[in-house]
């Protein structure tokens, strides 16, 4: 795997227009070449201000030292999306859905240190709806990993099936966890989220435009609900996250935060349809 150094962090507008019009032209597949990249950022600064607002839209305290367990994700999402824009990654920017992530946090990290960050892509997976990319982010501090992340990102599409091929993960049937709140969300969540984050797509942002791509309204994006379900649960300095995206919540609407004394913890709708779940768990030893 070849590393590529860049100077600044990219501009994300030009990114996702030119994902935009490059999905026109993927034909996504299980066994498609992939970036052999590593991207890094020697020194990524953390805007306060931004991160302020990041902090009071996911529900988070503001002014603490200790950066929000997810915030990291904010960071790279430019290199990522460098990379799953380009010629040379397969799947369609248009319509990838973010399935999971998972993230451990070796330390509490400071907005105001510095911090070497990467990004690259880890492979490709058949799934039983389409093809799935694995992306992994890592911070490192004085050479140190520091917090690192593994997402998966959906392209949905047909594609015949080998009888020796995995079919992917199957949604998981368990009982709702205890509520203890209930949330109502504005129609402008995806708005402010997206000004916090740069996570501007426009499922997130408009009915008008969700609606262009199969949506009756608009949908939170799915890391502004895991980091509000973070920011009520808790989380140590050193853990491990593990978090699904289920299905998309609609925005307005109101829905259900569940969780219990092991670690796990739910959204799910009015109609009791899971959202999201995850966990929080102890790093092993």
């Amino acid at each position: 795997m070849s590393t590529v150094t860049l100077s600044e962090s990219p501009s994300l507008p030009p990114l996702l227009a030119r994902g935009a019009l490059r999905s026109l032209f993927k034909r996504p597949a299980p066994d498609a070449g992939f970036p052999r990249t590593r991207l890094v950022l020697p020194a990524p600064r953390v805007d306060l201000a931004r991160l302020a607002s990041y902090e009071r839209v996911c529900g988070f305290p503001t002014g603490e030292a200790p950066l929000p367990v997810t915030y990291p994700h904010v960071l790279g999402f430019p290199l990522a999306l460098r990379l799953m824009s380009g010629r040379d990654f397969p799947l369609p920017l248009l319509g990838l859905v973010h399935t999971s992530i998972e993230i451990v946090r070796h330390t509490a990290l400071s907005a105001t240190e510095a911090y070497e960050l990467s990004v690259h892509i880890e492979g490709l997976a058949p799934h039983r709806r389409g093809t799935e990319a694995t992306v992994v982010t890592g911070l490192r501090a004085g050479g140190d990993l520091v917090w690192e992340s593994c997402s998966t990102y959906l392209a949905r599409h047909r594609h015949r099936r080998r009888a020796d091929e995995p079919a992917g993960p199957r949604e998981e049937q368990r009982s709702p966890l205890p509520v203890l709140a209930e949330w109502r969300l504005g129609e402008d969540i995806g708005r402010r989220y997206g000004a916090a984050s740069g996570d501007r797509n426009p499922i997130h942002l408009h009915p008008l435009t969700a609606r262009l791509f199969g949506f009756p309204r608009a949908v939170a994006h799915g890391m502004w609900t895991v980091a509000r379900c973070l920011a009520a649960h808790g989380t140590p300095d050193t853990a491990v996250v593990r978090a699904r995206f289920r299905a998309p919540v609609l925005l307005p609407g109101t829905v259900a935060y569940g969780a219990d004394g092991a670690g796990r913890f739910e959204v799910r709708g009015a109609d009791g349809r899971p959202h999201l779940s995850g966990e929080v768990l102890a790093p092993p030893r």
